[in-house]
């Protein structure tokens, strides 16, 4: 939207200006200033190579998980914000990808090979859950693909617990590269340049032939076919990205966490994945910056802050209710009614209201 608009009289005047990503000034200095705060953060840490005390170790933490979950963000966002598919088992694509990982430096493959391995292999997956989309789609195509979320953990659990260590948490090997063991800083900046890769990856099928494709068909999939466009085969397709994607996130997280068990990717995650998509803002670029960013520091800084005076007040308010279930509740509670008023007031997603900020910026004093 925005980088189309540009002062009168400006124009692209070769063919790497017009397949540039960031087309205006403005947005090369935006994303180069964004990712040298990214990457300057472990520096100012006390645990960096300065000492500074300025910015928290746990914080570095949730930059961490912020990239990987950003990595399945943007794969559902190509399948439903793009292709206009609905799922509801993006975190079960996650778990096959995490214990693929797991699985495979256990069993001695390097580290280099097993992350892309494990994701391909979530890909394939994702292909087979992604078969019922031939037939039907909107709601009974989230019931399809709600089945990807009951089945792949109780595969975990139950037939391939020798592997999986069943209900019970997996331990990851420490992973090395080179010789050098990817962990704190280096595990820091290897989970920025991975996020990156896949941003810019998806920025770029967004524009291929593929991408125009999954556009035309989530439009109007009808006028699609018409077109010559093979609608099924690029439905599959789009599962087979959103699913390496995923596939690609759980690994990381597998290699971040250093444990992984069947309960980090319930049904719950697969919601949550879809609320961060939903709020950052379907069919946009950056909703995944936004969404991810938003709900994670909701989730460990603000709901954090207020669940202990929640925990004085709401007690005395509903005397009628144990004590111990409105303690348990309270965090859902406050997630819930945060994501009601969010859809109230900007039901379009933050990437939308930014698109709409920066073209208001480029075109004043007229940004009425």
């Amino acid at each position: 939207m925005s980088a189309n608009i540009r002062p009168s009289g400006v124009f692209d005047t070769s063919y790497a200006q017009e397949m540039r990503i960031n087309r205006t000034r403005f947005d090369q200095v935006l994303s180069a200033g964004f990712l040298g705060v990214i990457l300057a953060l472990p520096l100012l840490a006390r645990t960096g190579p300065f000492g500074i005390d300025i910015v928290q170790p746990g914080f570095l933490g949730t930059v961490e998980r912020i990239a990987i979950f950003m990595i399945a963000v943007q794969g559902l966002n190509l399948l439903v914000g793009y292709t206009g598919q609905i799922t509801l088992g993006q975190a079960a694509f996650m778990a096959v990808g995490a214990y693929s990982t797991a699985i495979l430096l256990r069993g001695g493959v390097p580290f280099v090979l097993a992350p892309p391995i494990a994701a391909l292999f979530s890909g394939f997956v994702g292909l087979i859950f992604g078969l019922p989309s031939l037939r039907v789609k909107g709601f009974y195509l989230a019931m399809a693909t709600l089945a990807a979320q009951f089945i792949i953990p109780w595969l975990l659990r139950n037939p391939l617990a020798p592997w999986t260590n069943g209900a019970n948490p997996l331990p990851v090997p420490r992973a090395d590269l080179l010789g050098l063991e990817i962990s704190g800083l280096t595990l820091y900046y290897f989970l920025i340049i991975m996020c990156l890769l896949a941003m810019l990856a998806a920025r770029n099928i967004i524009r291929t032939r593929t991408g125009r494709a999954f556009v035309s068909i989530r439009d109007n999939d009808v006028a699609a076919e018409l077109l010559g466009i093979n609608v099924f085969a690029y439905k599959l397709r789009a599962f087979f990205i959103c699913a390496v994607y995923a596939g690609l996130a759980g690994g990381l997280l597998a290699i971040e966490a250093r444990s992984i068990s069947p309960d980090r990717f319930d049904l719950r995650n697969s919601i949550e994945l879809l609320a961060m998509l939903i709020v950052g803002g379907a069919g946009f670029s950056q909703a995944p910056i936004f969404g991810v960013s938003l709900l994670a520091l909701l989730r460990e800084t603000l709901i954090p802050s207020l669940t202990p005076s929640l925990q004085e007040w709401l007690p005395r308010l509903l005397p009628f209710i144990d004590a111990v279930n409105i303690n348990a509740a309270i965090a859902p509670i406050i997630f819930g009614v945060l994501m009601i008023a969010f859809l109230i007031i900007e039901p379009r997603g933050l990437a939308y209201r930014w698109e709409i900020f920066k073209i208001s910026w480029k075109i004043r004093p007229f940004s009425y």
